[in-house]
C-alpha cells in the first residue's frame, strides 16, 4: 500500500461510530423514498424479490470490502487496493468511478432534501426548479461544513439524526401493517419472493435501481484511517445484513398500503404518500421530516467519501498534492472536501434547467449506475483475487473470503451491462463520456511524470 506522508485525525472512531457512518451513507427513509416507486413500476409485486436478491448480491460487495478493510485500512479505500492489487491504472478507473458517482449524487440526494424543506415551510414551491435548486445549495453548503470539522463531529450530528429517522420509519411500518394487514391493497403472496417468479428482463431493469438503495454503506472503509483498528468492518456488515430485511419488510409494506395508482402518483416520495394513508394532517409530515434527515445523512456521508478519496490520490501524487492538504486544527482533508462542494453546485446549477423535479431525479440516478458497478466489481474482483489462497482452507472461508465477492463482482458487471441498454442514451453517454476523460487525466499524468 502506499506510503503515508499525511495522515487525518486517527482514532476518531470505534464500532459504533462505524455502525452508523454505513446505515447512514445507506440512508434508508431516503432510498425507500426515492427508489421504490420507480422499481415497483419496473417489478410490480415482485419488486420485493428484486430488492431481496440484490441485497444478497451486494453482502458479497460488503464481505469485499470488509476483507480488505480489515487488513489494508485506507483513506483510499478501493482506490488504493485495486492500485495495489491489480495496478495502478485499474485503481485510479476505480478511485475515478467511485468520485463521479459521488458527483452525479449530489443532484440526487440534495433535491429531495430541498424538496422536504419547502413542503414544510413552502410548498408553493415544491414544483420550482430554481427554488429547489437554491435550497439544494443551502443545505450542500451546510453539510460541507459539517465534514470539514471532522469524522467524529460528522459521526455525532449523523446518529441524532439517524435515531430519529429510525424511530419514525419503525413508526410507520407497525401502523402501516396494523391498519391494512385485514385489507391490504396487494395481498402478500408467497410468489413475491420466489426467484422463479421474477423473469430475467424484470429483474435487470429493476436492479440497478434496487442496488441504489443499498448504495452507501461503504463510506466506512473510506474512514479506515480515522477509524480504531479492528473495527472498520464490524458496522458495514451488521448493517447490510440488517436493511435486507428492512428494505424487504418496507417495500412490502408500500405494497400493502399503497394502491396502483397511489404508487403512481407518489414518485416523489412514496414514504409520505403511506404516512398520508395513515396518519391524519399534520402527522403525515413526519414523514417528510424522516426523508430530510436521511438525505442529510446521505449528503454528508458521500461528501466524506469524496473527500478521502480525493484526499488519497492526491497524496499519491495522481492528482494535484494541494488536495491531499490537511486542516491542522480538525485534520481533515479540507481542500478535497472544498472541491465536491464547488462541484456539487454545479451540478445543482446544471440540473436546474431540467424541466421537473422528477426528471432530476431520474436523470442523476439514471447517470449513476454505471461508475457504481465498475467501481464496486473492480473492488470486489480484486479482493476475490487478494484472498484466493483462502479458497483451500475451508468451506465457510472459501465463502466469505472469495466465492460470494466474486459472485457480486460478476452481478454488478453483469447489471452494468445491462444498464448500457436500458438506460436512456443521454444519460449512458454522460457515464462513459466521464470515465473516458478520467482515463485521459491519468494517462497525461503519467506521460507528464515519465517525461520528468
Amino acid at each position: 500500500m502506499s506510503d503515508h506522508k499525511a495522515h487525518l485525525a486517527q482514532g476518531s472512531l470505534g464500532a459504533v461510530g462505524s455502525f452508523v457512518m454505513a446505515i447512514g451513507g445507506t440512508a434508508p427513509a431516503f432510498s425507500v423514498a426515492v427508489a421504490s416507486a420507480a422499481i415497483i413500476a419496473e417489478a410490480g409485486v415482485f419488486s420485493v424479490a428484486s430488492v431481496f436478491y440484490c441485497g444478497l448480491i451486494m453482502i458479497g460487495l460488503v464481505l469485499a470490502f470488509a476483507n480488505l478493510g480489515k487488513s489494508h485500512p485506507n483513506a483510499g479505500a478501493s482506490y488504493t487496493w485495486v492500485s495495489a492489487i491489480f495496478s495502478p491504472f485499474l485503481g485510479f478507473l476505480t478511485g475515478w468511478c467511485l468520485l463521479l458517482s459521488s458527483i452525479i449524487f449530489m443532484a440526487a440526494a440534495t433535491v429531495p432534501a430541498a424538496t422536504s424543506t419547502l413542503m414544510l415551510v413552502a410548498p408553493h414551491y415544491v414544483d420550482n426548479t430554481y427554488i429547489v435548486s437554491l435550497v439544494s445549495a443551502f443545505w450542500l453548503s451546510l453539510i460541507t461544513l459539517v465534514v470539514i470539522k471532522g469524522a467524529k463531529f460528522a459521526y455525532i450530528i449523523q446518529l441524532s439524526m439517524l435515531m430519529t429517522e429510525i424511530i419514525i420509519i419503525l413508526s410507520i411500518i407497525s401502523c402501516g401493517l396494523y391498519l391494512h394487514v385485514d385489507h391490504p391493497a396487494h395481498p402478500p403472496e408467497l410468489t413475491w419472493i420466489l426467484p422463479l417468479s421474477i423473469s430475467f428482463k424484470t429483474f435487470s431493469a429493476s436492479a440497478m435501481l434496487a442496488l441504489f438503495l443499498y448504495w452507501g454503506w461503504d463510506v466506512t472503509m473510506s474512514l479506515g484511517e480515522e477509524t480504531k483498528s479492528g473495527k472498520s468492518e464490524l458496522g458495514v456488515i451488521s448493517s447490510i445484513i440488517g436493511l435486507i430485511l428492512f428494505f424487504t419488510v418496507m417495500i412490502s409494506v408500500v405494497l400493502v398500503v399503497l394502491t396502483d395508482d397511489e404508487i403512481l402518483k407518489s414518485s416523489s416520495n412514496i414514504l409520505f404518500a403511506v404516512a398520508e394513508k395513515i396518519f391524519p394532517k399534520p402527522w403525515s409530515y413526519i414523514a417528510i421530516l424522516c426523508t430530510l434527515l436521511s438525505t442529510i445523512g446521505t449528503i454528508e456521508a458521500q461528501i466524506v467519501q469524496f473527500s478521502r478519496c480525493l484526499f488519497a490520490m492526491s497524496r499519491d501524487r495522481l492528482l494535484p498534492t494541494a488536495l491531499s492538504e490537511i486542516h491542522p486544527k480538525w485534520q481533515t482533508p479540507w481542500i478535497s472536501t472544498l472541491v465536491i462542494w464547488c462541484l456539487g453546485l454545479l451540478v445543482i446549477l446544471a440540473s436546474s434547467f431540467l424541466p421537473s423535479v422528477n426528471e432530476i431525479l431520474k436523470a442523476s440516478i439514471s447517470a449513476i449506475g454505471l461508475q457504481i458497478c465498475l467501481y464496486m466489481s473492480l473492488t470486489a474482483t480484486a479482493s476475490a483475487w487478494h484472498y484466493r489462497k483462502m479458497f483451500h482452507h475451508s468451506l465457510s472461508e472459501a465463502v466469505i473470503y472469495v466465492l460470494w465477492p466474486a459472485f457480486g463482482a460478476l452481478c454488478m458487471i453483469l447489471v452494468g451491462l445491462a444498464s448500457l441498454f436500458t438506460t436512456d442514451l443521454y444519460s449512458t453517454l454522460i457515464g462513459i463520456s466521464a470515465i473516458l476523460f478520467g482515463i485521459g487525466i491519468y494517462f497525461m499524468k503519467i506521460n507528464l511524470i515519465d517525461t520528468k
